[in-house]
């Protein structure tokens, strides 16, 4: 069993009276950030990082393409930093002008203790567009960067997003007790909460191979998930504390599905790959099922936006990286179409 936690203010108090770059002792590599305990570690990329001061964080990102061609934001799922858009950028860059973000507790972006929400990031992503794109943009985001794509098709300052690409969203899935269909516990939330119990908000804890052993006990999910000897790079860069937020209901807060969905204002697009239903356990094998696919649109059409649907039921749930031809063509057809 993993030690026993530290007590929550006790942490959140540590963590938030050092600076996120403190620190850590000569032995530690130059391209690190401390957080409490645990030290990140960092590798070069192909496209050059920069930040920009939102006020509560630090938002890490990278820019691909000139300043004359329209602006895209580009969204990353839960466990993964900017960086996982590289093959796409290299696709995007000479028709757009590409903003793929680090969101705030991923990458190089600050890590904040009991401050992880659709509203919170939802509104950071709200600022960079005002600080850093400075102009109307299309906002594509994959998984539950995705549902912040969508929350920002109807919550962002009027005029600030002109249409925006959910890529394979959990939508509905993502809350504890959705309107329609399964709920994130019925999904991957086991997962979750496994990362929960094993590496702790912000790796306070740390158990890397009791985590993996625990997974493998996780129906369905479990399976898809490599045993490694140590975690993977898009890990280091990452804080479990998102996870144990989306199990435990606070991600999506106040923020329902049906609350932004219902009030989006310009174009959106739902990719929707992987969306079975297990016929022994029920449980979900992918990010939403057809039901929650369906009222999504639903929401969308009656709301007054134009929604388009496009399956990919053999693509991987981050159709940017595994085949990202195909997505940067979907983006510009669907703008196209769109006439945007």
């Amino acid at each position: 069993m993993p030690e026993a936690r530290v007590d929550r203010r006790t942490w959140v108090k540590m963590a938030m009276s050092a600076p996120i770059a403190a620190a850590v002792g000569s032995s530690a590599p130059a391209n690190a950030q401390s957080t409490g305990k645990y030290v990140r570690t960092f590798v070069p990329h192909k496209y050059p990082e920069q930040q920009v001061d939102l006020g509560e964080i630090t938002m890490n990102y990278a820019v691909a393409g000139k300043a004359g061609k329209p602006a895209v934001l580009l969204i990353p799922q839960q466990t993964e930093s900017w960086w996982g858009y590289e093959a796409a950028l290299d696709l995007l860059s000479a028709d757009f002008q590409c903003f793929a973000v680090d969101l705030r507790g991923q990458g190089r972006s600050s890590w904040t203790p009991g401050r992880y929400s659709l509203d919170i990031i939802g509104n950071d992503l709200v600022r960079f567009i005002d600080l850093v794109v400075k102009r109307p943009v299309v906002v594509a985001g994959n998984s539950s960067g995705g549902v912040l794509a969508a929350w920002l098709a109807a919550f962002a300052k009027p005029g600030q997003v002109r249409a925006a690409l959910c890529e394979d969203a959990p939508l509905f899935a993502i809350e504890t007790a959705p309107l329609w269909g399964p709920d994130t516990r019925q999904s991957i939330g086991p997962v979750f909460q496994v990362r929960s119990l094993y590496l702790g908000d912000q790796w306070q804890i740390g158990d890397w191979n009791g985590y993996q052993q625990a997974l493998r006990k996780v129906p369905l999910y479990g399976k898809a998930y490599p045993q490694q000897a140590e975690p993977p790079q898009n890990m280091k860069e990452y804080d479990p504390e998102w996870g144990r937020a989306c199990w435990e209901g606070t991600f999506v807060g106040n923020a329902r599905t049906e609350s932004f969905l219902s009030r989006a204002n310009v174009p959106v697009l739902l990719t929707h790959h992987a969306h079975l239903l297990d016929p022994e356990t029920g449980v979900l094998l992918g990010a939403l099922s057809d039901l929650q696919a369906t009222k999504a649109g639903e929401l969308i059409r009656t709301g007054g936006a134009p929604f388009a649907y496009k399956s990919f039921p053999k693509a991987a749930h981050a159709l940017h990286a595994t085949e990202p031809a195909v997505y940067a063509s979907t983006l510009k057809e669907w703008l196209a179409n769109s006439g945007l």
